[in-house]
């Protein structure tokens, strides 16, 4: 026969009432209080939103009922905006677009099927070639986000990498991997492109045939190879403070390699000065894309991209009468795109700040 069961009392309480009250209270990850403090930031929730409609309209641009961007309807001068209720749409629509990649294709495809010939009006006016701003805008932004995302896929793939090996190696090492660094930051990287993209231009049919490489290619490739430096420089100056962390320590006594110090137990470390670090990069990304565009040697007609529509809105301008939708909508655009990333860099850095985590 068993004894009387112990009842254990802490204070006057049960320790099974005490258990099932901690149990309420469960602990938080640090990426969970991120991005509960995230979401209580309303600036950068309503950026995090308006980034995703953005990105999410540009990838779905070509099953969206909006005219083609390089649809000709040759006209003395460029037509101003019309309002939605006025000129809500017409069955005008004809798919002529460059040469599209197979999914663009089959969306262009599913855009024909649900919404037939019909198109938006003329809702951000037109310009003097009469393509519609609308459309060049919404397509344009794919390309900023695409020199974005290669840009972001640089800075991850070769920065991260590159910066974390510099800075737990240290050392002659370290010092003869900043060295390289330095040497790739003195080259002025705009007589680059334009050395590169003249060699593209030249051997543009061997290039294309033999290696499947155009200039839009080497474009990418170009930014994406500028801002993986500084991504590096960030990574080493966080990995030359945690390389001697007593975590760090004890991987090391444990056996583990260099590989799995790496990326196992450093670069989970700094990846929340990394993301910070991307969301402040991509806006300048968009703007340097912009310029090089602008000046000729980013996205040739008939794609289009954000800088091509400054160029067309930089002509427009005239001591005689200045179109004002052909600077205002493509510049608005643009500005609200990085604006809403700033902001959310912004929200990032506070939310994913160690010193602020359980501050509310």
């Amino acid at each position: 026969m068993s004894g009387p069961k112990t009842r254990w009392n802490a204070g006057g309480r049960d320790l099974e009432a005490l258990f099932a009250e901690a149990a309420k209270h469960k602990g938080e990850s640090l990426w969970q209080d991120a991005w509960r403090r995230l979401k209580a930031n309303r600036a950068a929730r309503c950026a995090l939103v308006f980034l995703a409609v953005f990105g999410l309209t540009a990838l779905l641009a070509p099953a969206l009922p909006i005219p083609s961007p390089v649809t000709l309807d040759l006209q003395l001068e460029p037509q101003p905006p019309v309002a939605p209720w006025t000129s809500f749409g017409d069955h005008g629509f004809e798919p002529d677009y460059w040469d599209l990649s197979a999914p663009d294709r089959a969306l262009v495809a599913l855009r024909q099927a649900v919404f037939g010939d019909w198109q938006t009006g003329p809702w951000m006016g037109t310009d003097a070639k009469g393509r519609d701003i609308l459309a060049r805008i919404v397509w344009g932004s794919r390309t900023s986000i695409l020199v974005a995302l290669a840009a972001a896929l640089c800075s991850l793939a070769i920065g991260v990498t590159y910066g974390a090996l510099s800075g737990y190696l240290g050392g002659r090492v370290d010092n003869l991997m900043m060295r390289v660094v330095d040497i790739l930051y003195s080259i002025p990287f705009i007589f680059l492109v334009i050395f590169l993209i003249t060699i593209v231009n030249e051997y543009r049919i061997e290039l294309e045939d033999n290696f499947g490489i155009d200039r839009e290619v080497v474009f990418y490739v170009v930014i994406g190879a500028i801002y993986w430096l500084t991504m590096a420089r960030v990574v080493r100056g966080q990995v030359l403070a945690l390389r001697k962390a007593e975590f760090i320590e004890a991987a090391r006594v444990q056996g583990a390699s260099t590989r799995r110090i790496l990326f196992l137990h450093l670069v989970p470390n700094v990846l929340s000065v990394v993301i910070v670090y991307l969301t402040l990069t991509i806006p300048a990304v968009m703007l340097f894309e912009a310029f090089l565009s602008f000046l000729g040697l980013g996205i040739e007609p008939p794609k289009v991209s954000w800088g091509l529509l400054a160029v067309d809105g930089s002509e427009s301008i005239n001591p005689i009468r200045i179109y004002w939708w052909l600077i205002v909508f493509p510049a608005a655009a643009m500005g609200a795109t990085l604006l809403a990333l700033n902001v959310l860099g912004d929200g990032l850095r506070d939310a994913l700040d160690p010193k602020l985590r359980g501050k509310d």
